[in-house]
Parts: C-alpha cells; sequence; structure tokens
C-alpha cells in the first residue's frame, strides 16, 4: 500500500524564527492515524531564520538524525560536541539514556532542513552524536544508506543508529528511474526534497510524503531532477 501526504496537509507551527511542517504528530499536531510508521516517530520539515535556533534541551532513547537540504545548521551538546552540518549532509544524535543539546542557525540565510527521530531496539545506554559529508554524485540514480543500524552500511560509510533501520538518499535525474527493495514487514517513508516524481504509480511533488508497506520494491520515476530521502524501518 501507499498513502501519499501532500506538503500541503501536513501539520503546521510557525513563530517569529521558525516554520515547521510535520508529517506525523509533534508538538500542538496530533493526529492519531500518524502517530509514528513502524519505528519512525517523527519527520519535520523546519525552515529556521538567519541567527536563531533551538536553545538547550534535553532529549532521551530516540534515534535524531537531521539531514540538511539548504544552509547549514550547527550543534552544541552536553557531551561536548560542537560540529556545523551543510547542505546535502547529515548528523545523527542518539540520545541513549539522556543528552541536552542545541541546534543554531549561525548563517546569514535561511536553514531548511528534515529532522527525522526514530525509535531505538532498548532503551538507555551512552549518548552519540556524528555527522558525516554525503556527495550527491555519489547517491545518482540509486538509495544510498546515509545512517543505519546495520553493520554492513555503517563499513560503508553510513553513521550508526541503534535500530535496524535505514535513512537513505537518492538523486534522479528526469527521465530516470531506480528501485529500492523493501519486502517484508518493513515500514517506509518517503520525502521528496526537490523535484517530481513518481512512487510506485502515485505522484509526489516537492516535499510531498508517502508512507508505503507490504510491497517489495520501491520504484521511482523522476520527472523533473529529484533530491529524494528514504526511510526503511522496522515494525514495532
Amino acid at each position: 500500500m501507499i498513502d501519499v501526504r501532500p506538503f500541503n496537509a501536513l501539520g503546521t507551527f510557525s513563530n517569529e524564527w521558525l516554520a515547521a511542517n510535520y508529517h506525523f504528530s509533534f508538538s500542538g499536531y496530533q493526529a492519531r492515524d500518524r502517530m509514528h510508521w513502524g519505528a519512525l516517530r517523527v519527520w519535520n520539515d523546519d525552515a529556521i531564520q538567519p541567527k536563531t535556533g533551538f536553545s538547550p534541551h534535553s532529549h532521551a532513547d530516540m534515534e535524531i538524525i537531521t539531514y540538511v537540504r539548504e544552509g547549514a545548521i550547527t550543534h552544541e551538546d552536553s557531551m561536548g560536541n560542537r560540529g556545523r552540518t551543510e547542505a546535502g549532509d547529515v548528523q545523527v544524535m542518539s540520545a541513549g539514556a539522556g543528552v541536552t543539546h542545541a541546534e543554531y542557525n549561525l548563517e546569514d540565510g535561511v536553514t531548511r532542513l528534515f529532522q527525522i527521530w526514530i525509535l531505538p531496539k532498548v532503551r538507555g545506554g551512552k549518548p552519540y552524536w556524528g555527522a558525516a559529508k554525503f556527495p550527491k554524485g555519489d547517491r545518482a540514480g540509486k538509495f544510498v544508506p546515509l545512517a543505519s543500524g546495520f553493520a554492513d552500511d555503517q563499513a560503508a560509510g553510513a553513521l550508526p543508529i541503534r535500530q535496524d533501520a535505514r535513512v537513505l538518499g537518492a538523486t534522479v535525474k528526469a527521465g530516470e528511474r531506480t528501485e529500492y527493495a523493501l519486502g517484508g514487514d518493513r515500514h517506509a517513508y518517503l520525502v521528496v526534497a526537490k523535484g517530481e516524481v513518481t512512487v510506485n504509480g502515485a505522484r509526489l511533488g516537492e516535499r510531498d510524503g508517502a508512507a508505503l508497506k507490504d510491497l517489495p520494491a520501491i520504484t521511482v520515476e523522476a520527472h523533473a531532477d529529484a533530491e529524494l530521502v528514504l526511510v526503511d524501518a522496522p515494525s514495532i
């Protein structure tokens, strides 16, 4: 099955520094049919104004993956980490038993990003933060793991998470097609960061999402040059 979730039908929040769109229930947006998708709990589409950001706050027992679409985000945490993640790159914070962090847009322009939360396999543990560059050319025409709980993916450069899940990226040129094997009881959620595509026969525009399951494979055909982010998560 496939459930298309158009961008203009997502939950929303805005204030003087943040414009957020929620694919799943989050904060003041509550939708009983969008509490999670397998182990995927949150997918927020955020636009953060320059010289602003999320002040220090705490998390526990959550794998938090940030995919920067435009600009850059600067991370600080109670473990002593500080790092700047630029557009197209990814950071992971595995909150473990608990961590306090802040995320700031210290740039001169708006930063746009996807923040993805995945439920971990087990609670607790030592928190972790890491970031990595993922050149878009390396994922041309195929889905490449950006963060993963699988050892083979981590050995190939994916950032580690504490769940049998993957966050993947792909770029597909107009007129081209790519596939990703799913199968089993896996839950997939795909968002079009840029461009326009057909996914298993359903049309998706920029920033639209699609929840998929009970499928042997995900087939994507691009109608305009596209940048895609996909989560492949287990049932819970």
